[in-house]
């Protein structure tokens, strides 16, 4: 382990008690506090010793009092450290920080709002591709900047696979490569928004791109969301009413967090209006590769007659969400405003781990990947809505997703969700908290994401849940 900053000791020569005890409780005293943790490296004798300008002699025999008493160990050719095994600390004053401390480790089950299983990641192809990058004859080419729109390469597989799999009619250089889709955000946001522009968005709905759009200057118009998508004569109104709004923000193939999918007389009349009223349809279709049906319903992006788009992907749910690769699709205008702003936040996107990606997609490796995943999480999903309907048929509603990672149920009767989720919580299990995608207090239902879960975990889950509804 990494040796820690130098420890700041104060040694007072005028005291009585000898300078070597002063520095063995000066150790025992930041271990106690948590400065140093168990495994920590102390600095050897001869530069702890020139640190607090004393005698080498003094430092050993310091060294080993705490050796003696359990403090510290020694390893023969690497070092002292702090010992695994701390001597009881009996402070009562401590009690009650140990008790915060045992409360805040305390393991939750958590569903989350609907994130791949990471231990399904293909870690090991992508370990083997990184290593090959740096491997190769001409590895000093990675090492150098790049375009602000991501590796040229990556940035025409993307398209090929847009036009391919999504039905859409791109080229190469209307796309953004970017660190994940928080990002594709923001950059939307501020290269077709100013202040006081109005950006329609669904309710219930994804809290962080309304973020993005606030930090823009937009004001925010909810729209709300029917078993069939969005209300589009809500829609109408607001156009009406209002003449600067510039954009409306939709998940259309599996809402945030309900899961609905827009329908396709709803997504024509949106398209209609858009070129009508003049306004961008920023769509976020951070799930589509997981869908369990025949096909996935293809982007509204991808209708020809569509003018004004922001399409927006990820492949943090095709990997692992550590794994901060997104992108975004628009017209040329649009992606040379976003490389501009790009440059002014983040020179360039990181380079080795596109490359690395594109080779996982050119081996096939991806593709392989998300067939397996897709069948796991098939039988994650079928095995959850056996539970919901075992145990809490009687007490909610909720449709069977065609894909995605998330159920969304309703309670039948009239609950105080919120309360249900601070419930929840006192028992060691973590839900969404349903105020991250509502405008109002009034929430009416859960998203609960099943993938990364055990079949055991789903039901501790849903057995103490259905206690609470």
């Amino acid at each position: 382990m990494l040796r820690p900053w130098p420890l700041e000791i104060q040694l007072d020569k005028k005291s009585d008690k000898a300078i070597y005890l002063q520095i063995a409780d000066a150790v025992i005293d930041a271990i106690k506090t948590g400065k140093l943790v168990s495994d920590n490296a102390l600095p050897g004798s001869r530069q702890l010793a020139e640190l607090l300008k004393v005698n080498r002699n003094t430092v050993v025999e310091a060294l080993d009092v705490l050796i003696a008493e359990g403090w510290l160990i020694t390893i023969d050719r690497k070092g002292t450290f702090v010992t695994q095994s701390l001597p009881q600390i009996n402070h009562a004053e401590n009690k009650k920080d140990l008790k915060i401390k045992t409360e805040e480790s305390k393991s939750f089950l958590v569903f989350d709002d609907g994130l791949p299983d990471s231990r399904l990641a293909p870690m090991n192809d992508l370990a083997r591709a990184y290593r090959e990058l740096f491997s190769r004859k001409s590895r000093w080419q990675i090492m150098g900047y790049s375009s602000e729109l991501g590796n040229l390469e990556f940035r025409k597989s993307i398209a090929q696979m847009l036009n391919f799999k999504r039905g859409m009619s791109i080229s190469y250089d209307q796309i953004c490569i970017t660190r994940g889709s928080q990002m594709a955000m923001y950059l939307a946001s501020h290269c077709i928004l100013k202040s006081g522009d109005f950006v329609l968005v669904e309710n219930p709905g994804y809290k962080p791109a309304w973020e993005a759009f606030e930090n823009a200057g937009a004001r925010l118009l909810p729209v709300n969301v029917n078993s069939d998508g969005l209300d589009i004569d809500q829609v109408e109104k607001y156009l009406e009413k209002h003449s600067n709004i510039k954009a409306i923000y939709v998940t259309p193939h599996h809402q945030f967090p309900t899961t609905v999918t827009l329908s396709l007389k709803k997504r024509l009349k949106l398209i209609e209006l858009s070129n009508q009223y003049n306004f961008t349809i920023i769509e976020d279709d951070y799930d589509n590769e997981f869908h369990f049906g025949q096909r996935p319903i293809l982007p509204i992006s991808s209708y020809s007659v569509l003018k004004n788009y922001i399409y927006i992907g990820t492949f943090s749910k095709i990997v692992a969400p550590a794994l901060r690769i997104g992108y975004l699709a628009s017209s040329h205008e649009n992606i040379q405003k976003i490389g501009n702003h790009r440059k002014i936040i983040d020179v360039q996107g990181d380079n080795i781990m596109e490359e690395a990606i594109l080779n996982l997609i050119n081996e096939g490796k991806i593709k392989r990947h998300l067939k397996k995943a897709n069948l796991v999480y098939k039988n994650k999903r079928d095995y959850f809505e056996s539970l919901l309907n075992e145990q809490l048929k009687n007490k909610i509603t909720f449709t069977k997703p065609e894909g995605g990672l998330a159920f969304w149920i309703v309670p039948k009767e009239e609950i105080d969700v919120l309360e249900v989720f601070e419930k929840l919580k006192s028992q060691g299990i973590q839900i969404m908290n349903p105020e991250r995608f509502s405008f109002e207090k009034t929430i009416k239902g859960f998203r609960l994401g099943y993938a990364s879960l055990s079949e055991k975990q789903m039901e501790e889950g849903i057995s103490v849940l259905s206690k609470l509804l």
